[in-house]
């Protein structure tokens, strides 16, 4: 049984869709990696510099794919215990972070999240069944 109830912090741009900032860019695989998540009851933080009608666009594309999220750029539970503006999670998911599979998107300029080979780490780790 695969873990649950973690909170798993996830950046968008270059994470979630391929780099087009300011604009939206194609999926790069996370919406059914996601969706697993968000079924074995794991809560998501969308984790992003984007702000204003930049953020709301995010989150935009999160509802219109049913993905719930948990909260954006912060975890509400973490205010009984600190007050720093680190959001705290069990696990982050971020193109950027050291030992994150990424994959060249044709293209793209940059790089992109590979959701196969995070989906395989998540098994891996217990966050996912197989």
């Amino acid at each position: 049984m695969a873990i649950s109830g973690a909170v798993i912090a996830i950046d968008f741009d270059g994470t979630v869709v391929t780099h087009e900032y300011p604009n939206i860019g194609e999926d790069a695989g996370a919406t059914e990696v996601l969706k697993e998540l968000v079924r074995n009851r794991n809560k998501l933080i969308l984790y992003t510099m984007r702000s204003g009608k930049l953020l709301d666009a995010a989150k935009s594309w999160f509802a219109e794919r049913k993905i719930p999220l948990f909260a954006v750029n912060a975890n509400p539970e973490q205010g009984r215990w600190t007050e720093s503006p680190k959001v705290y999670a069990d696990l982050y998911i971020d193109d950027c972070n050291l030992g994150c599979p990424i994959k060249i998107v044709d293209g793209c300029s940059r790089p992109v999240a590979d959701w196969v080979k995070i989906r395989e780490q998540l098994v891996r780790d217990g966050y996912l069944d197989e």
